[in-house]
């Protein structure tokens, strides 16, 4: 079950935060919960991936990509993740999601998400790649365009070789996905 509360206080608390602007983080401090819990009484890998939503939720808020969104009929979209767990999160430890946009090229953004734990160590890295899709145009749109709309002069720096990799795998994997056979 998504975590509904946790959810309205990142929506609720986005406008004690600054605006948010490309090559930023977003940062977000939660305690690992028993409904967060796996058998092995740490964070469960689901939970990564929704917290990870709060991250790129919170910077939509703060972007003001919502509102736009929905003024333009536009649908932000995840297309694909990676995750690397490095260490575990215990029930009831401490963490931030530190949450970015890194950079993007044609209609795909990189997203990165990092869960600090109270050391400083990092527990997990989640990679994402994700769009703008328009509904009334039926295509995704260019990056360059939402960040015009959000009227952010921001440029996208060139992808480093983990985005690269990451990038060249993901479509892999999704041209393997759509050209499978059914069963």
């Amino acid at each position: 079950m998504y975590v509904w509360a946790r959810l309205a206080r990142v929506v609720a608390t986005a406008r004690s935060r600054d605006s948010y602007f490309p090559g930023e983080e977003s940062r977000l401090a939660f305690r690992c919960l028993p409904s967060d819990i796996d058998s092995n009484l740490h964070l469960n890998n689901a939970r990564y991936m929704m917290l990870a939503d709060l991250g790129r939720i919170d910077i939509f808020v703060r972007a003001g990509l919502l509102g736009l969104a929905r003024k333009r009929k536009w649908a932000p979209m995840l297309g694909g993740l990676q995750v690397v767990y490095a260490r575990e999160i215990r029930l009831w430890q401490r963490f931030e999601v530190f949450s970015s946009i890194e950079t993007w090229v044609g209609t795909q953004v990189i997203g990165r998400h990092r869960f600090i734990l109270a050391s400083g160590d990092i527990a997990a890295t989640v990679m994402t790649t994700a769009g703008v899709y328009d509904r009334d145009g039926r295509q995704f749109i260019p990056i360059d365009d939402v960040v015009a709309a959000l009227g952010q002069p921001a440029t996208p720096r060139p992808l480093n070789d983990i985005e690269q990799a990451f990038l060249k795998s993901h479509q892999t994997l999704r041209t393997a996905t759509k050209t499978a056979p059914p069963g």
